[in-house]
This record gives structure tokens, C-alpha cells and sequence, in this order.
């Protein structure tokens, strides 16, 4: 079954969240952001595959965000591009074919390309190009979809979504709304979801900027406008209506962050709990939003706890918490009354 078939039969669980996995981990430098660690150290990024895998993610989504030409030209590495993006999509593959048993899909990836200049013609004849390549570098490595994410223009979504259908391509389209709670061209979310649905996106929705409940909270209106599936990955950080995207966020509880601004390495306090991401798999689910995941900071045990709240029962699931045998906590014959009765 291809992704559509998929999502009319319920949800699909897609992680994210490798950018920043691999910043926390030593293999990627924040700022640039650029995933160089596709070719310098492939086994890292095969590695956080499995786990995402293992802990319940029904995709697996080649590590092509931000490895596209303008990201590459800041780093004087436009060269990579091409090798960049095949080795990310050649990795997501093989590591799908590890789990054979486990019916994965694999896409690619399209981000905002830092380019997109509405008065500017060269700038989406560019934009196009970028999208197009990078469309077709996935399309002959026989992804199963694509999703165009990040982005906070229609009118950047629409050159990208061209282009993935242009190639006979499933689409998914993630819009990332700003502070405004409108795109950066004034439309709102659901006006924004509803044109890439005319258009022929197969699947509208938010990824990135907002934590849970502020992605929710505009989810709940894109989904009572378009027919067609709805997408919903936030980050799992605590973004508030004060502070709705963790772009600029604060930690009232630091006062050493440079600039007073928690992104995107002080982001720590400011963290998702599983259980939290778990309401969130639990309340897309019963609003009919079927393409579920998290964004930027996901780690494995973020997944295994929303696959386990939809029902499902991930191979890393065996190795969920169980406080019964917990020397302190634990209510096991086993244990020493000297520690489970101590006040701690």
C-alpha cells in the first residue's frame, strides 16, 4: 500500500528530528545546520534510522533537510550536493531493507531553501531548480513519497509541490507558522493547507516551530477545512501562546543563555516529556489528523511512546519502563524493605 492507502486505513507514524539528534551527539554543527554527517560518519545516521524504527516509526525519512545548494554554498561545499543527497537517500534505504518484515516507507526531503524572495524572479527560477533536483535525486532512488516541510511561503510551497507532482510523486506539504500564526505571504494555516490541497497535495499540515499544543491548536482548523489527510509533527519543546515558536523561546529558570534566547542548544528545560508526545499521537488520532510524528529534538523514546498510545507494539516496547522490580519504588517480593520503605 502506498502512503494515502496507508492513512485511509489510520494513522502513520513519521520521525523526525534529525537535525538536532545529530547536533546533541557531536556529528553536526549548529548554525549551519548542514547534515555533513551523512558522509562523514553514515553509520551514525543509519544508527538513529534503526532506533526510529525499532521504536515504531512506519517511515523512513532520508536525512536531506537542509542538504540542499544554498545550505552547501554557506560552507563552501556546494560540491557535495549530489553525493550528499544520494549517499541520505542510499542510507534510508538500506536501512528500511534491514526491517523487511515491517512494511516501511521511505521518502525524501524538501526544506525551505533560504532563497525564496517573492519579488525576486531569479529567486524562485532558483528555488525551482533546487526543488527539482532534489525531487529527482529521490525519485530515482524509488522513495515512496516525499514531504516539502519547514517552509512558511505558499508561494515557496507551490514551487515545491510542482515539482514533486510533476514527477508522479505522493506529497506531503508541512507549512511552519511564525509568531504571526499566518505564513510569511498572510496566509493563515488552513488558507494555507486548503491551496496546496487544490493544488494536489496528498497530505496538508505543520511540522517544526511549535510544541504540541500550539501546533494542535491550529491542526484542529486545518483539519474541519480540506478533505484530504492532515500532517501534524511539532517539535517537543514547550512553546507557549507568549512564546508560540522555539525559535525564540526563553528558560525563565537560566539566567546564563546567551541572548535570553533558549535556541537551539539551551532547549533542554524546555523538553517534551514522553507522555506529553504520547496525548499528542492519542488526540491526532481521534481528530482524524492520521500523519503523525515530531520534529527538531525527537529521540527514539518520543516515538515508542506515541506508537504505544496508538496501539501498537514497537520492537523497543520490551524495553519500556516496569517500577515493580525498582529498588526503591518497586512493590516486588524480591526487593529489601530497608529501601522501599525509606523516606527518601
Amino acid at each position: 500500500m502506498n502512503l494515502v492507502e496507508r492513512l485511509d486505513r489510520g494513522p502513520v507514524i513519521c520521525a523526525e528530528g534529525y537535525l538536532f539528534a545529530m547536533e546533541r551527539r557531536g556529528y553536526l554543527q549548529a548554525g549551519a545546520f548542514v547534515p555533513e554527517v551523512v558522509l562523514e560518519n553514515p553509520e551514525v545516521v543509519t544508527q538513529l534510522h534503526r532506533e526510529f524504527i525499532r521504536s515504531g516509526s512506519d517511515v523512513v525519512q532520508a536525512f536531506t533537510y537542509y542538504a540542499h545548494r544554498e545550505k552547501l554554498r554557506i560552507i563552501n561545499k556546494e560540491n557535495l550536493i549530489e553525493p550528499l543527497q544520494k549517499e541520505a537517500l542510499n542510507l534510508a534505504k538500506k536501512a528500511a531493507a534491514e526491517f523487511s518484515d515491517h512494511n516501511l516507507l521511505v521518502c525524501g526531503d524538501v526544506s525551505n531553501t533560504n532563497i525564496y524572495d517573492p519579488r525576486d524572479k531569479n529567486s524562485l527560477l532558483e528555488c525551482q531548480k533546487m526543488f527539482e533536483e532534489q525531487v529527482g535525486w529521490a525519485k530515482d532512488a524509488g522513495v515512496d513519497f516525499i514531504i516539502a516541510e519547514t517552509i512558511d511561503w505558499v508561494g515557496e510551497m507551490k514551487i515545491a509541490l510542482k515539482a514533486i507532482k510533476d514527477e508522479g510523486l505522493i506529497a506531503v506539504t508541512n507549512f511552519s507558522i511564525p509568531k504571526s500564526n499566518k505564513t510569511r505571504d498572510e496566509f493563515t494555516a488552513d488558507q494555507a493547507c486548503q491551496i496546496m490541497e487544490e493544488m494536489g497535495a496528498d497530505v496538508v499540515g505543520m511540522n517544526c516551530m511549535r510544541g504540541p499544543e500550539m501546533t494542535m491548536q491550529i491542526l484542529e482548523k486545518v483539519r474541519t477545512k480540506v478533505s484530504c489527510h492532515v500532517s501534524g509533527l511539532p517539535v517537543p519543546y514547550r512553546t507557549t501562546k507568549e512564546e508560540p515558536c522555539f525559535i525564540h523561546i526563553s528558560d525563565a529558570d537560566c539566567n546564563c543563555i546567551p541572548n535570553d534566547n533558549a535556541f537551539p542548544v539551551a532547549l533542554d528545560n524546555l523538553y517534551c516529556n514522553r507522555f506529553e508526545m504520547a496525548k499528542f499521537a492519542r488526540d491526532c488520532a481521534e481528530k482524524n489528523i492520521n500523519f503523525i510524528g515530531s520534529c527538531c529534538g525527537t529521540e527514539a523514546h518520543h516515538i515508542r511512546e506515541m506508537a504505544v498510545a496508538l496501539g501498537r507494539k514497537p520492537i523497543s516496547k520490551k524495553y519500556m519502563p516496569d517500577m515493580k522490580k525498582h529498588f526503591h519504588f518497586g512493590d516486588d517480593e524480591n526487593l529489601k524493605d530497608i529501601n522501599t520503605k525509606y523516606d527518601y
